[in-house]
């Protein structure tokens, strides 16, 4: 259950949404809302988790039904693109910083200690392991200021010191009034167990 107010705006909305890719249909008849808060979207394995978020990034177009999506910023960023291969990390969030005209400039360097990344911001993209380039993502998406943040499998590939810190970010994003962060993975983190989520899309097993 989430205490986020009843008659919060939301900030997407999603009516009897389908989709289908190569003549498969991946998504059907899918209904909900994202309000300020945290939000997951849970699912197995094919199931069409990140298809959902690029729908409402709006990189991908339904192909049933209507997405509502006010304005403001949306930060869908996949750090482990092979595109940004040849990209200094500190040079990559520059890049979001000229994009993002909420950017939280204050909430940089203190992730970056907390993430351990410091020594590694001097580094072309392909320089890094999974899980770096994961962590310059995570920092991205608290820095921008966004007002809806997409993420697909935040936990992957990062060590128990960099998931406590993701924790504590998303936690905190729970809590908020005028932003929603939504994750996308196979489960519900278990060190998110008692935040007050603002919903769940279940898209099954």
């Amino acid at each position: 259950m989430s205490d986020t107010p009843s008659d919060a705006p939301a900030l997407f909305r999603a009516d009897r949404l389908g989709l289908s890719l190569a003549g498969q249909t991946v998504l059907s008849d899918l209904s909900f809302a994202i309000l300020p808060g945290l939000t997951l979207v849970r699912g197995g394995d094919g199931r069409g988790k990140t298809s959902l978020l690029r729908l409402i990034a709006g990189t991908l177009q339904p192909s049933t039904g209507a997405l509502h999506r006010p304005a403001g910023t949306v930060f869908f960023e996949t750090p482990s693109d092979p595109a940004h291969d040849p990209l200094v990390a500190r040079d990559w969030l520059q890049a979001l910083r000229a994009r993002a005209p909420r950017w939280r400039a204050g909430v940089l360097t203190p992730l970056v200690e907390a993430f351990g990344l410091a020594e590694h911001l001097d580094k072309p993209m392909h320089m890094l392991s999974t899980g770096s380039r994961r962590k310059v993502g995570l920092v991205a998406a608290a820095a921008s200021g966004a007002a809806l943040t997409l993420l697909d499998m935040p936990y992957a590939a990062l060590d128990a010191r960099s998931c406590r810190v993701l924790t504590q970010l998303l936690a905190e994003a729970a809590d908020g009034r005028d932003a929603a962060w939504v994750i996308a993975d196979h489960t519900l983190p278990a060190g998110l167990a008692e935040v007050a989520w603002a919903g769940v899309v279940d898209l099954g097993d």
